[in-house]
């Protein structure tokens, strides 16, 4: 990544990061970003830092990781509390694999409907939404 100068607008970062400038307010006010001072008279400028912030944020939250929970990571970003955050990235695997056996619990009620609906054409209640009524 090239060295950009402390100059750029909150719409050139906004842009350099690939999100809104409403994104980088949102995490001003939720403490995950600082707001750099404003020069008498002048707009808030930007650089490198605030663009890597960013770019972290919107890592973490692909692999799922909440606002709160990467305002715990982004406390440890000083790299010597790797066991600490091993331990943020274990809770969020296991978090991970129990949505898993939800989702696959899910699909196999829903295929189930699904094929139910198929066999039911004789008959007047939809065997899906007869299902989802007595629920």
């Amino acid at each position: 990544m090239n060295e950009l100068p402390e100059n750029l607008t909150i719409g050139v970062l906004a842009e350099a990061a690939g999100v809104n400038v409403e994104t980088i307010r949102f995490y001003q006010r939720k403490g995950l970003m600082q707001e750099p001072d404003r020069p008498l008279g002048g707009i808030r400028r930007y650089g490198d830092t605030a663009l890597a912030r960013i770019r972290f944020i919107k890592s973490a939250q692909r692999l799922g990781f909440s606002l709160d929970e990467i305002a715990d990571l982004l406390k440890l970003e000083d790299g010597s509390h790797c066991a600490k955050a091993r331990e943020q990235a274990e809770h969020k695997l296991a978090d991970v694999r129990a949505r898993l056996v939800d989702l696959q619990r899910i699909e196999g009620a829903l295929q189930g409907l699904v094929e139910r609906c198929g066999t039911a054409s004789a008959q007047v209640q939809c065997p899906l939404i007869a299902a989802l009524q007595a629920a």
